[in-house]
């Protein structure tokens, strides 16, 4: 009864019987995001929770903004931005905290969309990381690009997720509603336990942005532990944000798909699955001229290069053991750009058949 008299204890009491977790919004000049998507994470029901944005060198006002409107929210501020991988580095540095969640700016939250991943992670210690359901913000029946019901990754090195194949976001009819494991959780929102991000050392900082999730996320599973889509909790993401489409977004991709399978492929794959992704590569871009696509030719091109410079200045020694990619969970054994663009399956599920 006196503990009802006094809600401020009672939720002290309940946050010490629930691990920690840090909301970690990364906002660069995403004052709009803020104002629209800010409020629902605030909603969030879970007790024991803190709420920080990240401000990586944003030369609008989103400081101001959150002064003035979000006084309860902790902020950080970085002179520079240094992309979402080093942003997150930074952020996340000496940060205390049980799980990490990274969460984009522009995503909005269902109320009780924590609970279930921590109930998930807590039950198996071996999860490092897991993701919710991505649904569209702005097409709420569509499942959401950036990793729709969790991430795959084909033979080939080319990423995928159950719901969205290249750029066919399925309809969500609750057909990837269950627990199941992954091979790569979204960036948009991941939740990551903290000592195992530490224990890895983040995200690889010279990506600076995409796919950099989904490097963390191999050697994650290279050093023994597992990912996960938890379907149970839910979340819109209004997708796009991190950078305009064009040539800079298409050679980051490109470049930093092919830096991360020489990274953490065994060389035995390596030394044939490159030369074929250089192939497919050059089909893509080849394409893309042919049609006009000048930029979309350069970037390709340009990453092509660019790999080849990272081979000879600056790829890093190993720390753990390389696995063969199809000993890994949410790996697909055959070609998904075969599946898709010479056999027209669109589906995840005609695809895996999962």
């Amino acid at each position: 009864m006196a503990l009802c008299k006094h809600p401020l204890i009672f939720v002290q009491i309940i946050s010490l019987l629930v691990p920690s977790v840090a909301i970690v919004i990364l906002n660069y000049n995403g004052r709009k995001h803020l104002e629209n998507f800010l409020p629902s994470v605030l909603a969030s029901t879970y007790a024991n929770k803190r709420i920080i944005v990240a401000d990586n060198g944003s030369t609008d006002n989103s400081i101001a903004f959150l002064k003035d409107n979000f006084s309860s929210i902790e902020v950080l501020r970085n002179s520079t931005n240094e992309g979402f991988a080093g942003g997150y580095n930074w952020a996340l540095k000496g940060l205390e905290s049980d799980y990490y969640v990274l969460l984009n700016s522009d995503v909005s939250v269902t109320p009780g969309w924590i609970e279930p991943i921590i109930r998930l992670m807590e039950s198996d210690k071996n999860i490092a990381a897991c993701q919710p359901k991505l649904l569209s913000y702005s097409n709420p029946q569509l499942f959401e690009y950036a990793g729709a019901a969790g991430g795959w990754i084909d033979a080939f090195g080319y990423p995928f997720s159950r719901g969205r194949v290249f750029d066919v976001c399925e309809l969500d009819t609750n057909q990837y509603n269950n627990t199941q494991q992954i091979f790569w959780a979204s960036g948009a929102s991941m939740f990551v336990r903290a000592n195992i991000y530490a224990e890895l050392g983040g995200l690889d900082a010279s990506f600076f942005a995409h796919q950099e999730e989904i490097d963390l996320c191999w050697r994650m599973q290279l050093a023994g532990y597992t990912i996960f889509a938890c379907p149970e909790s839910v979340v819109y993401h209004l997708g796009a944000g991190t950078l305009p489409r064009g040539g800079r977004k298409v050679f980051l991709n490109f470049r930093n798909n092919l830096i991360m399978m020489c990274k953490n492929l065994p060389w035995q794959e390596a030394i044939w699955k490159l030369p074929v992704r250089f192939i497919l590569d050059a089909i893509s871009a080849w394409k893309g001229l042919l049609t006009g696509d000048t930029a979309f030719f350069t970037a390709i091109m340009r990453a092509h290069f660019a790999l080849f410079y990272w081979m000879v200045q600056t790829r890093p020694s190993r720390q753990y053991p390389r696995k063969p990619l199809l000993e890994l969970g949410g790996v697909y054994q055959g070609s998904v750009v075969w599946q898709y663009f010479m056999k027209k399956k669109t589906s995840f599920k005609e695809i895996v058949g999962k």
